[in-house]
């Protein structure tokens, strides 16, 4: 697919610095908010944020059929659900305005200062409203290396693991934005040396590195969403971070899964980064075998190469980069997921959250968790300064960085971070 916005030899003039995550290929969408302006929609272009809803009252979405509003809202829900053509062409609009060669906005100088916001200057906010999240367990190598410490490493995953991808129906109502700090949980846990359990802060708090994607259109109840249809509903991606509280997830999740472990909370950034965004990024996934049923069968390359990496910051310290993977590594790919998701009948919903499960790649270095990095804090992390990290400690702040990079072009995500406060 050609799309005009993803043209590398795209040049902005806004200033983009090197090594922005938000060049004009890019332009993903989220709410920002400020001293003076309530929550409204934008889209970032290097260190700025173009406001929206200056630009739709101004003419300069004239056109596109846009509803009187539609950026004036706290969350993209309504802009989404509008569908991938007009979003698309709202993108590609966007695209003409911010381009060095078009006149139309960058001449109107009292303009460009209310249109463009510094990003400094900004807080964001949840992108969407969630109606509903999922979470899989889509990297083989995360499942093998959990299977190995805690069953059988000769028989790492379980029998159904290559046959679809596992995965949990989460709480959508403690996942939050990027800079939002939380409390390290409480539940039961059963210590080695005891025969009951005892109820308590977690002691073995943990971060999970993954990807999610956001839909952009609802389907009937008892439709089954193709693998060939996804992307028709897939609007784009963010960062997330699966907030896991290993302890108490270990005692609780039999027979039915994660439960307290997982839902105190999760963090995603604030950016969407478009899937149209990530056409140059296409990649082929992991080799599946044996062969998946028909219905999870795909075609072409279905994964994505983007560089994710988590920093690791005690309170008064300088970060520490503990993991480099990539999305690339992920077996099941998303549309598999959403195939698999709706096989049944089980309808979607616009803005509904789909994360990856936990991205792990084959060396030590690129395991999407401390679970993996410590192996299960058998192995303590060497930090900045002489410090040791077994697990995540109160103060510590987890930082999600990601990127796809082709062609002098970089599409970035922003971060994804979140500190962690003493138990209530």
């Amino acid at each position: 697919m050609t799309i005009g916005a993803n043209n590398p030899e795209l040049k902005s003039w806004v200033d983009v610095p090197p090594g922005s995550d938000f060049p004009i290929q890019n332009l993903p969408f989220g709410i920002f908010k400020t001293r003076y302006l309530n929550a409204v929609a934008g889209v970032a272009i290097g260190n700025y944020v173009l406001d929206l809803v200056y630009l739709h009252e101004h003419g300069y979405l004239d056109g596109l059929g846009l509803p009187a509003g539609i950026f004036n809202q706290k969350y993209l829900n309504d802009f989404i659900a509008l569908g991938k053509n007009t979003t698309r062409a709202v993108r590609n609009r966007i695209s003409e305005l911010l381009r060095v060669e078009t006149d139309e906005l960058q001449l109107h100088k009292a303009a460009c200062e209310i249109a463009l916001v510094p990003l400094a200057e900004v807080q964001m906010q949840m992108p969407v409203f969630i109606p509903d999240y999922t979470d899989f367990y889509s990297s083989e190598e995360h499942a093998t290396n959990v299977g190995s410490m805690f069953r059988d490493p000769k028989n790492a995953l379980l029998p159904n693991w290559k046959h679809l991808p596992v995965g949990y129906h989460g709480r959508a109502s403690s996942i939050v934005v990027s800079g939002t700090p939380l409390h390290r949980p409480k539940g039961q846990v059963k210590l080695p040396d005891s025969d009951l359990p005892v109820f308590c802060p977690t002691q073995k708090l943990d971060f999970e590195l993954e990807l999610a994607f956001i839909t952009g259109k609802q389907s009937a109840l008892g439709k089954h969403i193709t693998t060939a249809e996804a992307e028709e509903y897939i609007f784009g991606f963010v960062l997330f971070n699966d907030w896991s509280a290993r302890d108490i997830q270990q005692w609780e999740y039999v027979p039915l899964g994660p439960f307290l472990g997982k839902n105190f909370g999760s963090t995603i950034s604030p950016w969407i980064v478009t899937l149209d965004a990530l056409e140059p990024f296409r990649v082929q996934g992991p080799a599946q075998f044996p062969h998946v049923l028909p219905y999870l069968a795909t075609e072409g390359s279905k994964n994505f190469d983007i560089n994710l990496h988590v920093l690791l910051q005690p309170e008064g310290e300088e970060p520490t980069t503990v993991c480099r993977s990539n999305a690339r590594y992920l077996y099941w790919n998303v549309n598999q997921q959403l195939a698999h998701q709706t096989v049944n009948g089980c309808n979607v919903r616009v803005g509904d959250l789909y994360a990856s499960g936990t991205i792990s790649g084959p060396s030590p270095g690129s395991y999407g968790s401390l679970l993996e990095l410590s192996w299960n804090g058998q192995r303590p992390l060497q930090l900045a300064n002489g410090i040791q990290r077994k697990f995540i400690e109160d103060g510590d702040t987890v930082s999600i960085t990601g990127f796809a990079e082709k062609d002098t072009v970089r599409i970035g995500f922003g971060a994804c971070s979140g500190k962690i406060l003493p138990a209530l």
